[in-house]
């Protein structure tokens, strides 16, 4: 059985759905993240080269796909209301918000990266105190 490769978003539709999925994030949360992701959008926004391209759009893609997993509607057991974007604000995913680096992911960051990474630590951690 072959694995069918998934179909990559337009990025202004993506940017969009990014921004839509942050709604159900924490107030602090989503205001670091809105702020991100248009910064990031913006400053690649004049690339031409495909690779560059279709590498920035999947990263950003499987972002959505964790971050949606992530703010899921509660369960229908739930007392709370499923749809509500504060209640699901407030619906921290077990294992913590976000994911681990793979270290081999780190290993080939070059150091500009490394020290934007750092920096988006260090305004996560501010701002959750």
């Amino acid at each position: 059985m072959s694995v069918q490769p998934q179909m990559l978003m337009a990025p202004m539709k993506l940017y969009r759905e990014i921004l839509r999925s942050h709604r159900y994030l924490p107030p602090a949360m989503r205001a670091l993240g809105d702020d991100y992701v248009k910064a990031e959008f913006r400053r690649h926004k004049n690339i031409d080269n495909p690779a560059h391209i279709v590498g920035f759009v999947s990263q950003w893609q499987s972002y959505l796909d964790l971050i949606k997993e992530q703010v899921a509607p509660l369960s229908e057991d739930s007392p709370a209301p499923a749809n509500d974007s504060l209640v699901r604000s407030f619906n921290t995913p077990k294992d913590g918000w976000g994911k681990k680096i793979d270290t081999q992911l780190l290993d080939k960051m070059s150091d500009e990266q490394l020290g934007q990474l750092y920096e988006l630590r260090t305004e996560v951690k501010k701002s959750l105190e």
